[in-house]
């Protein structure tokens, strides 16, 4: 499995407080069946997201596990907040903040409310040639109250990430079900851990694979895990997704991915 949204490294945001937890973390993780971290720190107003520190910390923590033998493979990225700074910064050089500076792009958003022009903000980083992956949608109240405001970012390629922990049900009752009805309806691209420390939010995923698996289909978890993840991760091209329900009630029998690509 593959991990694009973890919080790591040690000393940067509110993940991993110092370098032993990040090993701790990182030992869980490779025992519940995850090869691959995208190490994911905040960058906003109160984090400075600074790629030179955040390459120190990852060769040295890789070093640590290979000396170790802790089979996991890290990778660079940043949680993403949509401040204006932010936003011309990543227009202006996108392998700044995306996966390993090949295009994806982490989105968080508040904890309350939705950011004006939003869809407007997408379609620029779009323009730059990232693509947006928005990170727990599951876990914002006004996208729990309304759902359909996602349906025109899937439309125009944005890409959704839901916490595992929120399908076990760990973030809350309302998070959970809304995790579990854009599992239904195959509106989730990628499982994360969104990994903080080793107890409140450990870094694990083979229980929500599962549930998963079981509840919607193992070659739909095997997307979620692994082959979407592994495309962000190396930045491939996504492949063939199943088809969305509820999200092209205008022309049932078309691909979505051909309808999203024209």
């Amino acid at each position: 499995m593959i991990d694009i949204h973890h919080h790591l490294l040690w000393g940067l945001d509110d993940g991993a407080s110092d370098l032993e937890t990040s090993l701790a973390m990182a030992r869980i993780a490779a025992r519940d069946g995850i090869t691959h971290i995208v190490c994911s720190p905040h960058a906003n107003g109160q984090y400075v997201y600074d790629p030179p520190v955040v390459s120190e910390k990852i060769f040295e923590l890789q070093r640590l596990l290979d000396q170790e033998r802790v089979a996991l493979r890290l990778g660079q990225g940043c949680d993403f907040h949509m401040s204006y700074e932010n936003i011309q910064e990543a227009k202006a050089e996108p392998g700044r903040y995306s996966i390993n500076g090949l295009g994806y792009l982490l989105v968080e958003l508040p904890d309350y409310g939705l950011p004006q022009g939003l869809t407007e903000v997408f379609y620029q980083l779009q323009l730059a040639g990232l693509t947006p992956i928005l990170t727990h949608p599951e876990r914002n109240p006004t996208l729990q109250a309304d759902q359909k405001r996602l349906v025109d970012w899937l439309r125009g390629g944005v890409l959704v990430q839901v916490t595992a922990g929120a399908v076990l049900g760990k973030m809350g009752k309302a998070a959970e079900k809304m995790a579990h009805q854009l599992l239904a309806n195959r509106w989730v691209h990628f499982l994360a851990t969104d990994a903080h420390n080793v107890t409140s939010r450990p870094p694990r995923m083979r229980e929500a694979f599962d549930i998963v698996a079981e509840k919607y289909g193992p070659d739909y978890a095997h997307l979620l895990c692994v082959s979407n993840p592994l495309a962000a991760f190396m930045g491939k091209p996504m492949p063939e997704q199943l088809e969305p329900l509820n999200l092209y009630l205008d022309s049932p029998g078309r691909s979505w991915w051909r309808r999203l690509i024209g």
